[in-house]
């Protein structure tokens, strides 16, 4: 911590004074990808430090994470951008949410089918690496 005030208050000294277990991290999501080509580019040196910082901590303190690899505990997905807003300020989940012009608090906003199937598939990629 860069200063002893912010290890004050920090959520894992507050656990630790309430006698409390940190959790531990199951899943870490990458989510800055293009829709059509994979790790965007602008984000690709930062992503593989994410992987490099993980593998470290991996390494270092193996008991905060319940998976031993990256290839286990990290996925990419698509950024949910417009469709999760929409999602989101509806209260609607993704496989429900209907495409095409919608209105979002009074403005019409697109909702691109490819896109939210995009999202509904992510969710399942995420429900079944949770689940393994």
């Amino acid at each position: 911590m860069p200063s002893e005030i912010y290890a004050k208050y920090a959520f894992a000294e507050k656990l630790k004074i309430s006698n409390r277990k940190l959790p531990k991290v199951h899943l870490v999501l990458k989510n800055r990808i293009t829709q059509y080509m994979g790790a965007a580019s602008a984000y690709h040196t930062v992503l593989t430090a994410i992987d490099n910082d993980i593998s470290t901590l991996i390494q270092q303190h193996g008991n905060i994470f319940t998976f031993n690899n990256i290839e286990k505990g990290v996925i990419e997905i698509r950024d949910f951008q417009t469709t999760g807003v929409v999602a989101y300020a509806r209260g609607c989940p993704f496989y429900k949410l209907t495409s095409g012009r919608l209105d979002l608090l009074g403005k019409r906003v697109q909702v691109k089918e490819d896109y939210r199937i995009n999202c509904v598939d992510d969710i399942k990629k995420i429900i079944s690496k949770l689940q393994k």
